[in-house]
């Protein structure tokens, strides 16, 4: 990695306005166990709803490390304004991130601002971004530990995010792709390989989180398995600028008690 350009307490990579506005979706994480929602993730988004391809496509190398600063203080700024009790999830770039404790400092500071506990936020490895530099990675994951975060490995099982990477890094969550969680409950090689990664995820120390869930049933086997944490459409889509509508009944419908049956 470059040099850090943060100098006399600020970066004139980081902290420039951007020449384009975006806000944030949350859409939540459940546990389908406990019946509750377990953290939110914040999605970008265009100013009016728009996608979030249409705000990424915006980004370029000269704009990449401010947008991803942005990023982390408007998540958080809006999750506490709408009074978000659980934990927050952020996507984070890992080549956005020159020296890790320097590039924390907004993110220490709109923290202390609004009042959020560190110990409340999850950053997500983005799996888009190749990382070439895993020594770097595997520095700015220590460096998160350190200041009380929680860091995941998003879209794991395919692309860049896979088995290999655990020999290096050591990240406190996996977020199994929606390519093996589609067709879960009928398909056995999906089955043989989420059974693998619940099988693996004990003895490793880290916590299994199933995203791109759509269906009931899906949703069922994936708990049958040992995986009660679950994101996707069956239980809320993202909401704009707003916390999604309790999943509780969708997750209800999933195994219903004896009271919830009347």
């Amino acid at each position: 990695m470059g040099h850090c350009a943060r100098v006399a307490h600020h970066c004139n990579r980081c902290e420039a306005e951007l020449p384009f506005d975006f806000t944030m979706a949350f859409q939540p994480i459940v546990d389908v166990g406990r019946r509750e929602i377990h953290a939110y993730e914040a999605l970008v988004r265009g100013p009016e709803g728009e996608s979030a391809y249409s705000v990424l496509e915006q980004v370029d190398d000269r704009l990449m490390y401010r947008f991803d600063q942005a990023c982390r203080v408007k998540a958080i700024e809006q999750a506490s304004r709408l009074g978000m009790d659980v934990p927050l999830s952020i996507n984070f770039l890992p080549n956005a991130v020159y020296e890790p404790q320097a590039c924390l400092s907004a993110t220490l500071e709109v923290s202390r601002r609004v009042g959020w506990p560190l110990e409340r936020l999850i950053f997500e490895i983005v799996e888009t971004e190749r990382v070439v530099d895993r020594d770097h990675l595997a520095a700015i994951i220590k460096a998160y530990r350190r200041a009380g975060f929680r860091v995941a490995l998003d879209d794991f099982g395919t692309g860049h995010a896979n088995l290999d990477v655990l020999t290096e890094l050591y990240p406190d969550k996996l977020k199994i792709d929606r390519q093996l969680v589609t067709d879960c409950h009928r398909d056995p090689r999906r089955q043989a390989m989420v059974r693998a990664l619940a099988a693996m995820a004990g003895p490793l120390g880290v916590t299994l989180i199933a995203e791109g869930v759509e269906t009931a049933e899906e949703a069922r086997w994936l708990f049958e398995v040992g995986i009660p944490l679950q994101q996707g459409y069956y239980f809320a889509r993202p909401a704009l600028d707003a916390l999604a509508e309790d999943p509780a009944p969708r997750i209800a419908a999933l195994f219903p008690r004896p009271q919830d049956r009347g």
